[in-house]
């Protein structure tokens, strides 16, 4: 079993990846944690995480897989991946709710691409990683819920168990697509976090609460209506949870927001229905998470 595991752990490290020890067995990090690092190796001047520790040293590699049948833990950032968790409901008695598969599949469709044909891992619990590579220049980090419900995300900050990992769940199995390929645009629109809007204390004392609502109106709509093909639906996507903000504060109506992002999504090239099926789901999350401004003021 340590063999099989140490292979698994070698040939993710051959493909780039930087890999670290998971229990046996588990999903956790088989790495002392901050309370109780002894400070002394890796962690003489300071504790080391896991992210830090993460290596494609084969020789490294070897040692560690040589003391345990540890599982192989993939580092996302350090390996330049960004890699999509399709997810299958934790409720199992409803039937209604859509598997991560099914939902990724349908985002796919409405960006007029075909699901990415690239690396991907059976998980133990039966969903799937879809690997990308992340863009240069580009820091992407976690996501839950962002781009739909059961399709979160990794890059910098979390990992992944590796393909020949073990759990008494089942099996990670590597699945099909021999590389990982870059991250679609459209997606990286959607993960990517808007510029944040101006914060000013001053504004509402100055008499002027709708200043930074109407600067941004226009400007989302501009970039909504020059998006290109691939990256129409996460611009516009993204355009109305930044957008979203400003109708939760009261600055801007929401029927205003949604016909000039409708005007401008159509005129982009998508259909109306798409419009507004992502202008409502948008929307709606945003005006839900963006309450705290005027009890704040």
């Amino acid at each position: 079993m340590s063999e099989h595991l140490m292979r698994a752990a070698l040939d993710a490290a051959g493909r780039g990846w930087h890999v670290f020890p998971l229990r046996p067995g588990g999903k956790p990090p088989a790495l002392h944690g901050e309370q109780s690092c002894p400070r002394t190796g890796e962690c003489a001047s300071g504790h080391v995480k896991w992210e830090q520790r993460a290596t494609t040293d084969p020789d490294r590699i070897r040692a560690a897989w040589s003391r345990a049948p540890f599982n192989v833990g993939i580092a996302c950032g350090p390996s330049g991946l960004l890699v999509v968790d399709l997810d299958v409901p934790k409720d199992k008695s409803s039937s209604d709710a859509p598997c991560g598969a099914t939902t990724f599949r349908a985002l796919c469709e409405r960006a007029g691409h075909a699901v990415p044909d690239t690396y991907r891992v059976r998980t133990a619990s039966g969903g799937e990683h879809l690997y990308f590579t992340a863009p240069a220049g580009v820091r992407l980090t976690n996501t839950a819920g962002t781009v739909a419900a059961s399709v979160d995300t990794r890059a910098w900050g979390g990992y992944v168990v590796a393909a020949g990992s073990l759990t008494p769940a089942g099996p990670y199995e590597a699945l099909c697509g021999p590389e990982a390929v870059a991250l679609p645009s459209w997606l990286q629109a959607i993960l990517q976090p808007a510029p944040k809007a101006p914060q000013a204390p001053s504004v509402a004392a100055s008499g002027h609460p709708r200043r930074y609502a109407d600067v941004a109106l226009p400007a989302e709509t501009r970039n909504v209506a020059s998006a290109q093909q691939g990256s129409r639906e996460g611009t516009l996507f993204r355009a109305a949870r930044a957008l979203g903000r400003f109708v939760a504060w009261g600055d801007l109506p929401r029927h205003v927001v949604e016909q000039a992002l409708q005007e401008a999504g159509e005129a982009a090239g998508l259909s109306a229905a798409e419009c507004r099926s992502t202008l409502r789901s948008a929307l709606n999350w945003s005006i839900a998470h963006n309450q705290a401004r005027r009890a704040a003021a």
